[in-house]
């Protein structure tokens, strides 16, 4: 058996590749790159071991889309699909497992150290209760972790296509514009990258000014440097809405154990989210505010949970 597994973190913007080490757990040869529309998963992974020289046995994918039983695997946000069968068959693979991205980013959890996260709010967690995951990048991904026998569990889910409710005239101006463009407006529609581009567009549009395309990126740099009162509003609702999805998710399974918020986004502006309306909106559950002011909220910082998380549960797997 080799000593080395492929794991990969595949989203809807960047794929990740890297050799974990069976024997120490932990990641090398790590390597991003901007997926294409005409990207073949097969010939990315083929030319990765390619540039690396190393044969691997056993491999974990991570992808960002729904994973069931068929064969055929297709991603949610981009082009990309690929065959198990064909993987196997090609990489001469005896073992392999393919996961959604935020079964990996979860399964990583019970494993960070205190540094690979940022605290923001709440008690200590009680690991006998469930975790809640979920982060912005291209989309909203959403898993949680439940105990069982002394083991941790990953429940993964679709939750970022669920609804987000309005709490106020304001926000429900901005739910008005996305309806106009989407019809049925999830929301990943406010909680990922194009999310901020959707929020700053309704509220200029709200202010009848010129709709604009706009990077997500500018926002987040106009909206730091004070330079911009719309970018500014616009990272504002970002992180309330942030927030208020984050608290239904805590009492959805009365998530105890914590509430962490993985992806690629919020690591970028730490110390605005943590003076943000975040803690507020995430607590603002009414007769159950009681019991969301304990839970404590982490960032993860953690440069690849999903990485290292895939690299976990194939190591589990081989219980």
């Amino acid at each position: 058996m080799s000593q080395y597994a492929l794991v990969t973190d595949i989203g809807g913007t960047n794929a990740r590749f890297a050799l974990y080490d069976l024997a120490t757990n932990e990641l090398s040869a790590i390597t991003k790159i901007l997926i294409s529309k005409d990207d073949v998963l097969l010939e990315l992974i083929k030319n990765y071991l390619k540039s690396q020289a190393v044969t691997v046995d056993m491999a974990c994918i991570a992808i960002a889309c729904p994973i069931n039983e068929s064969d055929l695997i297709e991603m949610t946000n981009n082009n990309l699909s690929f065959s198990r069968s064909e993987l196997i068959k090609e990489l001469k693979l005896t073992k392999l497992e393919v996961i959604n991205d935020f079964t990996a980013v979860s399964t990583s959890i019970p494993q960070l150290s205190a540094q690979d996260v940022v605290k923001i709010g709440g008690e200590e967690p009680n690991l006998d209760y469930p975790i809640a995951i979920y982060g912005a990048g291209t989309g909203l991904g959403v898993s949680h972790l439940v105990k069982v026998n002394g083991y941790w569990i990953s429940l993964s889910g679709e939750g970022g296509h669920t609804e987000l409710p309005m709490v106020n005239e304001q926000e429900d101006r901005i739910l008005a514009q996305l309806r106009k463009k989407f019809g049925r407006v999830s929301s990943e529609r406010f909680l990922s990258g194009n999310g901020i581009v959707n929020i700053y567009q309704a509220l200029l549009q709200i202010n009848n000014q010129p709709v604009e395309d706009i990077t997500p990126d500018i926002i987040v740099n106009k909206a730091l440097s004070n330079s911009c009162p719309i970018c500014s509003e616009t990272l504002t609702h970002f992180c309330t809405f942030m927030g208020r999805f984050g608290g239904n998710l805590a009492l959805t399974l009365n998530t105890q154990g914590g509430v962490y918020i993985a992806g690629g986004i919020v690591p970028r502006f730490i110390e605005f989210f943590k003076s943000s309306p975040f803690r507020e909106a995430f607590e603002h559950k009414g007769r159950m505010s009681y019991l969301v002011k304990k839970i404590p909220v982490y960032v993860i910082t953690h440069k690849d949970p999903g990485l290292f998380g895939a690299g976990v549960y194939l190591q589990n797997s081989l219980r």
